[in-house]
């Protein structure tokens, strides 16, 4: 067998020995707690409003030190098929209200968030607080972070 054959034969091999591999398991992950009633509703609206928060920040990083003006700006929709999303700027901080846009049947009007829960999300296990509005007044939410039924 010269070499050139010997070379080719090993990788039939190698290659045969690839396509025949058991498939990998897949990793079970910790089922997530779904919540419920105004706790469940603040954690939709919470973590949306500290997703364009997140945004908002990063924008201003890479412009300057200005924020932007608009959800426009930012290349991102004021409207979703399931939230309202407002943004206002007071003085140096960026304040965004996330609101369902059907609210018959939803125990919360609406959720706001600042910059700073950027930085208690990163100081906790992704937890942070929101202020919610319901037909009861406003109302402080812990949301986010990991939960599992373990």
């Amino acid at each position: 067998m010269s070499g050139r054959s010997g070379l080719l034969l090993l990788g039939a091999l190698l290659f045969g020995a690839a396509c025949h591999k058991k498939p990998a398991t897949p990793k079970t992950e910790p089922v997530a707690v779904t919540r419920t009633g105004a706790d469940g509703e603040a954690d939709l609206l919470g973590t949306e409003a500290f997703e364009l928060i997140d945004r908002a920040v990063d924008y201003r990083g890479s412009h300057r030190g200005r924020y932007a003006t608009s959800f426009r700006q930012l290349g991102i929709d004021s409207l979703t098929p399931r939230t309202v999303r407002r943004m206002r700027i007071d003085g140096d901080t960026p304040t965004v209200t996330v609101a369902f846009r059907r609210p018959g049947g939803h125990v919360l009007r609406d959720c706001s968030a600042g910059q700073s829960v950027l930085e208690e999300g990163s100081l906790t296990d992704g937890h942070f607080t929101v202020s919610c509005t319901s037909p009861g007044g406003p109302t402080s939410y812990l949301v986010g972070g990991r939960r599992s039924t373990r």
